[in-house]
């Protein structure tokens, strides 16, 4: 056993101790400032007991804090919590030397997480369902979860019965579950095409027992018993099977209050690229016409309907397109008034260089990702544009992972 004392809190969360050798030691579950009892483990640290405490410190929300891998940060107290996932963004920016005024960070509330996925697996003959512990393959079955929506973490049951029915022997299956206002939508991965149709009658009847609006495997929705829609700024939107949302309505809701406010409102036409299923798409068309791209169909297809459908707002044209293979470029640049895109982890480097050379007066940059973020933001304003607003929104709650929202001018 070794005493150490935490220089700092790293960027995943974890404690890190800077070694006379100049390499970090880090330290899981530790807090800067504190001194510890650790287990060394070659390069690694086990955390064994805090001997002084940080003021920082608070009891964590979740019994199985410390053993599932989902959360890293329970134990810190809202105001530094805070002031971490903003110097996450402040740091992914100073590393391509860009320095702007980050906005203190916008939480959300505990259980407003309303999609997640588990993994499934057969141990032995037992289906068990839960989350990876750190750094394992094994997994926790969950009693509670702060982070989850109540009626998520309710999902177990069936989840469980639904592994016992088509888990592999070897491997395990993802199971995503969404609740939407038709209730429960689950979406399985790790399943054979080919195995499909012989578990369309199963499935049908694990559906009613358990009282779920939409079973799906392979991006197909094998039982549909009711809609599964969310509600995107008062216009109902129904899910492609297994699509991407934004994983916290509260979160949501923040993003678009940014973005639509940083959108001018004399801004006539915008472009929202990958635009998904019109998580900013249907709030921007209050006040001008869209052009939504996006490459997922599904998604396509769900927001055309949705657009479709709404009332009092101007047209949304929605197509798909590969913006990584075909970004929007000069010519088609010039039509447009504003620009907003939130990109998957990856960014948008090629779209981002097209946008440095446009003259496109007003850019919205949402990203998870505040690394991939920054290389795009660093293109935009060697391009001539300035950062007005950079917004961190904590919509991955006691992770170490972060939402922005950044606002650019010409």
């Amino acid at each position: 056993m070794t005493e150490l004392v935490i220089d700092r809190l790293g960027h995943r969360g974890d404690g890190v101790v800077l070694q006379p050798d100049g390499k970090s030691l880090f330290v899981p579950y530790a807090l800067a400032g504190e001194t510890v009892d650790v287990d060394l483990q070659g390069g690694t640290a086990r955390l064994n007991r805090v001997v002084v405490p940080s003021p920082d410190r608070i009891e964590a929300a979740c019994r199985h804090f410390g053993t599932c891998g989902g959360c890293m940060l329970q134990h810190v107290a809202p105001a530094p919590y805070g002031d971490f996932k903003r110097r996450l963004v402040i740091d992914a920016l100073a590393d391509r030397g860009l320095t702007p005024e980050v906005g203190e960070t916008r939480l959300v509330p505990a259980q407003s997480r309303r999609r997640a996925t588990f993994a499934g697996i057969m141990a032995g003959r037992h289906p068990f369902v839960g989350f990876n512990e750190r750094a394992s393959h094994r997994l926790v079955s969950l009693d509670e979860c702060p982070v989850m929506k109540p009626d998520i973490l309710a999902a177990l049951p069936a989840l469980t019965a639904l592994t016992g029915l088509i888990a592999p022997r070897k491997g395990g299956l993802d199971l995503t579950v969404t609740l939407t206002t038709g209730g429960l939508d689950v979406s399985v991965a790790g399943i054979a095409a080919r195995d499909v149709d012989r578990l369309r009658l199963p499935f049908i009847e694990l559906a009613a027992r358990f009282d779920l609006a939409r079973l799906s495997a392979g991006g197909e929705a094998i039982v549909e018993r009711r809609a599964a829609t969310i509600n995107i700024d008062g216009i109902m939107v129904t899910l492609p099977p297994g699509g991407f949302l934004q994983a916290s309505e509260e979160a949501e809701a923040i993003m678009g209050e940014l973005v639509t406010a940083a959108v001018p409102a004399k801004a006539k036409r915008v472009a929202d690229l990958y635009s998904g299923v019109g998580t900013f798409a249907l709030r921007l068309a209050r006040h001008a016409e869209v052009l939504a791209l996006e490459g997922e169909a599904g998604a396509v297809a769900a927001l055309d309907r949705a657009a479709r459908s709404m009332t009092g707002r101007h047209r949304i044209s929605a197509e798909r397109r590969d913006l990584a293979r075909r970004p929007l470029i000069d010519k088609e640049l010039e039509k447009i008034d504003a620009i907003v895109f939130d990109p998957p982890r990856a960014g948008a480097a090629e779209q981002s260089q097209w946008l440095s050379r446009s003259k496109v007066p007003t850019i919205v940059a949402v990203s998870c990702n505040p690394a991939t973020l920054a290389r795009d933001l660093r293109t935009l304003v060697d391009g001539g544009y300035r950062i007005d607003t950079v917004t961190p929104v904590d919509q991955f709650l006691w992770s170490s992972h972060v939402e922005v929202v950044a606002a650019l001018r010409r």
